[in-house]
């Protein structure tokens, strides 16, 4: 159907009637109509499923770090002292068992220094807690090999999204390994885990999750957004800041720095503490990592630097009229406000397990849509291209 307007023909078929292409394209001409190549978006079926199946990790992964946020409030991380990547599916079955898994746990610093004299029925609640946290993982695992092999054996990913699913699952492999370092940390001479090695996790976590994010927006066609520089640059500068306030709030939890100084705008006693306090460990730069007040210190201005960042984008955006990018600068803005919100009302309230996990649920919904923001202004590779046809006295 020829129209005054933009007219896209199906090339197949102009392909299939061989004798009249150019007469076609000589009465188009007549027309007042000329030949361009334009965009258009490949069919986005084949990856329906795909991205699904990513999403559905993701959720999984969001899960995975609520409940390790769980286990770290219940102090409940250290109640396994073996890694059993297989056989350690099962929990304990009878009362042997039971009384087996509570006599390892009581020849760890952090029950003769902590919980002495807790009673089996105590263990066993401390105990489950971390069973489901490693038992998700396992999970998260499965659910990530399995599809992705049937993937790979139907066929239909690309060799980019080949290595870039490969990757993740390395990462996944990665962040196992990770764990039980970060467990082992606490078996011998703490009585919890290294802070360091807590931080380390969790950011491997919401890095994969990061990516896993990515990966699904990318998996869908969308036009490119016109916009400054300076609003992809804030966009990843906001990511980068947001990483940075996660791995400070992992060190925060690991030392239980929220306990601490729990006043607000001040922190002992001032906006910004006296520097002997905040500096009297050497080398200088281990109070940023071990230093309770420093430590959350620095979250905190962290917290509004991200505040102020997000502020400034937003204003950004819809000042540029981005579009899409300026509603995705929104609603970032305001993720970014109720997480500081939450954050004063956790420290005030000397991080009840409730707010804690509410605080740490709403860090990945920044998270999430600071990666969103960053991926809708970035570049996008042309689709594949087909023939268009406008009219002459049209722009194309």
């Amino acid at each position: 159907m020829i129209s005054q307007g933009n007219f896209l023909y199906r090339p197949l078929e102009i392909r299939s009637y061989k004798g009249h292409a150019v007469r076609f394209k000589s009465l188009c001409h007549r027309l007042g109509f000329v030949f361009e190549m334009t965009t258009i978006s490949a069919p986005s079926e084949p990856h329906r499923a795909v991205r699904w199946w990513l999403i559905c990790v993701a959720a999984l992964i969001a899960l995975m770090v609520l409940v390790g946020g769980a286990t770290r409030l219940t102090e409940s991380g250290l109640s396994i002292v073996e890694w059993k990547p297989v056989t350690g599916t099962v929990p304990p079955l009878s009362e042997a068992a039971w009384a087996e898994a509570f006599e390892a746990y009581k020849k760890i610093p952090q029950y003769r220094e902590l919980n002495s004299g807790m009673s089996l029925s105590e263990f066993k609640t401390i105990f489950w807690w971390e069973w489901s946290h490693r038992l998700l993982g396992r999970f998260i695992g499965v659910a990530y090999l399995l599809p992705f092999l049937f993937f790979l054996w139907r066929g239909g990913l690309s060799g980019e999204l080949k290595r870039r699913l490969w990757l993740l699952f390395a990462l996944g492999g990665l962040q196992g390994a990770v764990g039980w370092w970060m467990v082992a940390s606490g078996l011998t001479a703490r009585v919890e885990v290294s802070q360091y090695r807590l931080a380390t996790h969790l950011l491997l976590a919401l890095l994969i999750f990061a990516g896993i994010v990515w990966t699904v927006r990318r998996l869908k066609e969308r036009p490119q957004i016109a916009a400054p520089a300076r609003l992809r640059f804030t966009s990843a500068l906001l990511l980068v800041v947001t990483f940075v306030q996660i791995y400070f709030g992992a060190l925060v939890a690991g030392l239980r720095a929220g306990r601490a100084y729990n006043t607000w705008p001040e922190i002992d006693g001032a906006f910004i503490p006296a520097a002997e306090r905040l500096w009297f460990e050497t080398p200088w730069w281990r109070n940023m990592f071990d230093n309770v007040l420093t430590v959350q210190f620095e979250h905190r201005m962290t917290a509004y630097a991200l505040f102020v960042l997000a502020l400034l984008h937003a204003i950004d955006a819809v000042g540029s009229r981005a579009g899409a990018a300026a509603s995705g600068a929104l609603w970032l803005f305001a993720a970014v406000s109720v997480q500081a919100v939450l954050g004063v009302l956790t420290l005030l309230n000397q991080v009840p397990i409730g707010l804690a996990l509410t605080h740490q649920a709403v860090a990945i919904v920044v998270l999430t849509l600071a990666v969103m923001q960053v991926e809708r202004l970035a570049s996008r590779q042309s689709a594949q291209a087909q023939p268009r046809v406008v009219p002459v006295s049209q722009p194309g």
